[in-house]
């Protein structure tokens, strides 16, 4: 019976750490499985389930989930199917709405919602940003009271063609989304628990885009086995 290659960043595995460090270093570049198995010589279905276990990782370990105050952008996104020819407004059917918040000069934090509706939001809202606190939307009437719950409220009109009124906008949020959207669109459509999971991996990437995710990553798993 074979024994694992002793692996300090994943016990079990038979994948030597040199092996190992280069699949890490595919996937802090954000390729694919299938890219990274023809650069690796590593099989498609262990890249791809190393990679799973990446994404679990980093959802549990190395994201930031802080009460924090300062100036934020506020916006919701929707995400799968394509919009409903004719059909306007917040969302459309078949669409999963995500709500994100991004402190500028920070990090972004979104969440999964039900609708984008005020009782929807609003907890959130309360939940991660701090009193006294600076926000920036669109018109969106779910942000309608904000001012009333302790933060300075500013907004531009998006339905009446404005996206910058001084340094108000929402530009920020807005290239995460951007952002996320490329990246999902490789995947071709994605069950709701891997969309969960890819959408927080696009957080914790986008957070770090000063940084070097392979040294973050490497670093990590050597203080907690994958």
């Amino acid at each position: 019976m074979s024994t694992p290659n002793k692996n300090k960043y994943s016990k079990g595995t038979h994948i030597s750490e040199r092996k190992f460090r280069q699949l890490i270093k595919c996937f802090s570049l954000d390729l694919n499985a299938y890219e990274t198995s023809k650069i690796t010589n590593i099989s498609h279905t262990t890249c791809k389930k190393i990679f799973q276990k990446l994404r679990v990782y980093i959802y549990q370990n190395l994201l930031e989930n802080n009460i924090d105050n300062g100036e934020f952008e506020l916006d919701e996104s929707y995400f799968g199917a394509k919009r409903i020819r004719g059909k306007r407004g917040r969302g459309a059917a078949g669409k999963t709405p995500v709500f994100g918040l991004l402190k500028r000069d920070g990090n972004v934090y979104v969440q999964i919602v039900k609708n984008c509706s005020k009782a929807e939001l609003m907890p959130i809202i309360e939940g991660k940003i701090l009193e006294g606190s600076t926000i920036h939307t669109d018109g969106w009437k779910a942000y309608d009271g904000l001012v009333l719950n302790g933060y300075d409220h500013y907004r531009v009109f998006h339905s009446k063609d404005e996206f910058v009124r001084g340094k108000s906008h929402v530009n920020g949020i807005e290239s995460f989304w951007s952002f996320t959207k490329r990246r999902l669109a490789q995947f071709n459509g994605l069950r709701d628990e891997m969309f969960y999971l890819h959408l927080k991996e696009s957080e914790f990437r986008f957070n770090n885009r000063h940084n070097d995710i392979y040294a973050i990553l490497l670093k990590n798993l050597r203080e907690n086995n994958l």
